[in-house]
């Protein structure tokens, strides 16, 4: 895994230009002369010589304009008369003066400041670079540049009032070496009126678009010329270099975490995850306006855009809507009327577009998965390393009890409103890299950052950035929100009973109920890769448990560990391959496990409802009561079905279902509780590439997708994208009767070689969750 930074350097002193006078055009002071006489007599010549210099031009041929005033030869003291000539456009003053002609920024991507900035592969002709590091500029003037006799600086802008004091007007001096923590630049090439800058950011400087302008003087005359460049230089953080903030070691992380436009993003439950390719696409047209465009929508000043903990926090808030007027509208209702179905989107592209072209109107609609998907586009352009993250079985705490808590009455029926807590299927969320100057050493690297809109953080709908070596040891006192994030991955579940006299019993307790499989696509592949060891120790170690007690001490419920619950009889649902599919049957086994000497016998309470993928329950489908009688260190095994005829009419999105098992052993009174989420896995697109792939030759690729269901789809829709290939196309399929096969044909024409991905997407309010990848290697053109 890439190191941690190590240092920072100091903040970069501002460059001021030394010598440029206060008003342009400021005349030079006379040259004293010994005769009064002369002096006076010669005044209404000099007044108008400096006037008007283009009607007055000496005999000689210097370019020396500043000598005696009363035109006194150097040769024989003998004053020399001024000849006047008329005004014409290329007058000796017009030749002497220094302007811009015009500036080359080098922003082509055949250009080294692309290259070496690794900002190549956005979609752009503007200058995009990135702090920390040199770029090259060409200024084409309108004479040689002298350093003698001229000045040169530069000055940029960023946001709507720029202060030099607010390092949002940066002005830069021309010097003859660059310093590394400077805003700076330096001549590196001269070619008659041609010259060549290398200039130099520091590692703190503000992230953004600029407004350049160059001023020149030529000190002489103090004449002063400025030039407004017409195109924006667009700053982003470095993350190759080390004393960024946001620096990542290793070429191959770097790839993944911020070049790679394309990932995976996983869902399901643990034992059926699933995974779905997602377009990140932070280089394609428009989307780095787009994503400064957030910025900008946001209430948080351009100043404070140079320290990426700030900005990973706006983009926290800025991705949802509910209080910002944010990129992403959010909805669960399963009624996705005016907007697109959070299932049907696979990318970030098309979103982020939106958002720009309708002025900061949110998008209809996102889940969890589409918020990650879009923060990790927004971040991997800004230069930040990003990764999108699942965690299954998800806990959501909303009192800050650091305890995920289920509360049961008298005859132990679930009271509904009093459980608040939930936990979900899996909860997509994403990870930054970057250095924690603000926290104790050794926090910094990975940071859980949540643009989902789910507890407010200081007022605001956001999370973190929460540091996971915080979480993994329990530090729950460190910002931000870092309570939060412990509870969704490492918090104990507990069950409550209430007494007669109306408070409430701990009764069972759960510690491995949540924060399973936490995953993230690996790095150079499209695999699954297991992180769950980079939040937590391995559950039951003893360094699970302490950084549990710790962290619940700060919670609203710290004695809840001061009386442990001695067990023994256990109880589980266990389920074969990868699980029910939909349109079939739901077969699971129910496990109950006797681990004493003694013989034991329990009635087993079962339920089963329909889920969000939040863990919000719909509504109950079955119930069932189950005698159980075990012998000494037996483990029973109990089939279980539930037919497809009683889930058919109630399946919301994701397909998702709760069973919850709740009983009391007779001998020992000891309570059994047990809750297990499961979907019903959805069939695949298959996508079929025809042909050999070219850019700029129409090419095109199979879909089809088998019905599982025993009744009609009504109005099917395929979504279709790739970058580089086509932009967001949807494809009109109609109904699909039962069990029926549907083929469709879909072309394009490729943009850029390489290898890319064609991802489809299938929405209709009966099944949700199908979609299909196919990697398509694309030729440059012949």
């Amino acid at each position: 895994m890439p190191g941690e930074r190590l240092s920072i350097r100091d903040n970069a002193a501002v460059g001021r230009f030394h010598g440029v006078s206060a008003s342009n055009g400021q005349a030079v002071p006379e040259r004293h002369t010994e005769s009064k006489t002369k002096k006076e007599e010669s005044g209404c010549r000099c007044w108008f010589q400096k006037a008007c210099p283009c009607c007055f031009r000496r005999q000689s041929s210097s370019y020396d304009v500043s000598g005696d005033v009363d035109g006194v030869a150097a040769g024989d003291g003998e004053k020399e008369e001024p000849t006047p000539l008329t005004p014409t456009g290329d007058t000796e003053l017009d030749e002497l003066t220094l302007a811009v002609r015009s500036v080359d920024l080098l922003s082509r991507k055949s250009d080294r400041n692309k290259a070496e900035h690794h900002t190549d592969q956005y979609n752009s002709d503007q200058l995009i670079i990135r702090r920390g590091q040199t770029f090259q500029i060409e200024l084409d003037l309108s004479r040689p540049f002298n350093p003698n006799t001229d000045k040169l600086h530069l000055e940029m802008k960023t946001g709507p009032l720029p202060q030099v004091s607010k390092r949002t007007h940066i002005i830069i001096p021309l010097v003859d070496e660059l310093q590394d923590e400077s805003w700076e630049a330096k001549i590196v090439e001269q070619n008659v009126n041609r010259v060549r800058l290398s200039v130099n950011s520091p590692i703190t400087a503000v992230i953004g678009k600029y407004k350049l302008t160059i001023t020149t003087q030529y000190l002489k005359t103090g004449e002063t010329t400025t030039h407004d460049h017409d195109k924006d230089i667009y700053m982003l953080f470095n993350p190759w270099c080390e004393d960024d903030m946001v620096y990542m070691e290793g070429e191959k992380e770097l790839k993944e975490y911020v070049l790679n436009d394309t990932g995976r993003i996983y869902y399901g439950t643990e034992k059926q995850i699933g995974a779905r390719t997602w377009n990140f696409g932070q280089f394609d047209e428009g989307i780095l306006e787009a994503c400064l465009f957030v910025l900008d929508n946001s209430e948080v000043p351009p100043s404070g855009r140079g320290d990426p903990v700030n900005v990973v926090r706006v983009v926290s808030a800025m991705i949802n809507s509910p209080d910002d007027l944010g990129v992403l509208e959010g909805n669960w209702s399963g009624n996705y009327a005016g907007g697109m179905s959070p299932t049907a989107w696979s990318g970030s592209v098309e979103i982020l577009r939106q958002y720009h072209r309708e002025g900061g109107k949110p998008v209809k609609y996102g889940q969890c998965w589409v918020f990650s998907g879009v923060t990790t586009t927004v971040l991997r352009c800004l230069g930040i390393p990003t990764r999108s993250v699942t965690n299954f079985q998800s806990a959501h705490d909303t009192d800050v009890s650091l305890t995920t808590d289920v509360y049961f009455d008298e005859n132990m029926e679930p009271i509904h409103h009093l459980n608040s807590d939930s936990v979900w299927n899996f909860h997509v969320w994403n990870d930054c890299w970057m250095a924690r100057p603000d926290l104790p050493a050794g926090l910094g690297g990975w940071q859980a950052v949540d643009s989902t809109p789910q507890e407010t953080s200081h007022g605001t709908f956001r999370c973190g950035p929460a540091s996971l070596a915080a979480i993994r040891t329990g530090q729950v006192y460190l910002k931000f929100d870092t309570p939060f994030v412990f509870a969704e991955v490492n918090s104990d579940k507990i069950y409550w009973q209430r007494n007669l006299d109306g408070t409430f019993s701990q009764i069972h307790s759960e510690k491995k109920a949540v924060g399973h499989c936490i995953s993230t696509k690996a790095v150079g592949s499209d695999e699954r890769v297991d992180i769950t060891n980079l939040y937590k120790y391995p559950e039951g170690s003893e360094e699970e448990r302490i950084a549990v007690e710790t962290a619940c001490r700060y919670g609203s419920k710290p004695d809840v560990y001061s009386s442990p619950i001695a067990e023994d009889v256990r109880v589980e649902v266990r389920m074969e391959g990868e699980g029910p599919r939909m349109g079939g049957d739901a077969q699971l086994k129910i496990v109950v496990k006797n681990n004493s000497s003694q013989p034991r016998r329990t009635t087993l309470h079962s339920q089963v409802a329909v889920m969000y993928y939040t863990g919000v329950l719909k509504d109950t489908v079955k119930k069932d009561t189950l005698n159980v009688e075990l012998n000494p260190q037996e483990e029973k095994i109990l089939e279980w079905v539930l037919p497809y005829t009683q889930y058919q009419n109630q399946l919301v999105d994701q397909a998702a279902l709760m069973m919850t098992l709740s009983g009391r052993v007779s001998e020992t009174q000891q309570v059994l509780a047990n809750q297990t989420s499961f979907r019903l896995r959805t069939p695949d697109l298959n996508i079929e590439p025809i042909g050999e792939a070219y850019v700029g030759k129409e090419m095109s690729a199979k879909i089809t997708f088998t019905n599982p269901l025993p009744c009609t789809l009504r109005n099917v829709v395929i979504r279709v994208e790739g970058l580089g290939l086509r932009d967001l196309h949807p494809i009109k399929v109609g109904d699909v009767s039962k069990h029926a096969n549907v083929t469709v044909t879909e072309h394009f024409v490729p943009t850029i070689a390489g290898k890319r991905k064609l991802v489809a997407s299938l929405d209709c309010r009966q099944l949700t969750q199908v979609h299909g990848v196919a990697d398509i290697d694309v030729h440059e053109s012949q």
